[in-house]
């Protein structure tokens, strides 16, 4: 099982329509990509409702770079980062351009909400804020 994590905290899985792999995403409400997908070459049809990033370790942030780059290109549905992405990086995954995180239930367990919760408000804690505060 998983746990969903918002601005809110944890939260259930609402996504009950499944994923497509990227090379169908064409034809799909929702799709699965590898931390190695080119997001530049990505299909944006306006059917695609949901973009699930895979992070594959905790050390790998392309997913990052991903959800960057599909915001760019315009992307407004909803961006998912999935697996190995920590509380202290939850800042960091909203300012790329993600609406949610998916761990496992694991590390939400030793990762638990009140963590996470610390910070959700990724706004107002940037670098870039406090220079030119």
């Amino acid at each position: 099982m998983s746990t969903l994590v918002t601005d809110k905290g944890f939260t259930a899985d609402d996504w009950t329509h499944g994923y497509c792999n990227e090379g169908a995403a064409n034809d799909c409400r929702a799709i699965d990509l590898a931390s190695d997908a080119d997001a530049h070459a990505l299909p944006l049809p306006p059917s695609l409702e949901m973009i699930r990033i895979d992070f594959p370790s905790f050390a790998d942030g392309r997913g990052f770079s991903i959800a960057r780059i599909l915001r760019l290109r315009g992307y407004k549905g909803r961006l998912r980062a999935k697996g190995h992405v920590l509380a202290d990086q939850y800042a960091m995954a909203r300012r790329s351009g993600f609406d949610e995180v998916e761990i496992d239930d694991e590390l939400a367990a030793r990762q638990t909400e009140p963590q996470w919760q610390a910070r959700a408000d990724w706004q107002a804690h940037d670098y870039q804020t406090r220079l030119r505060g």
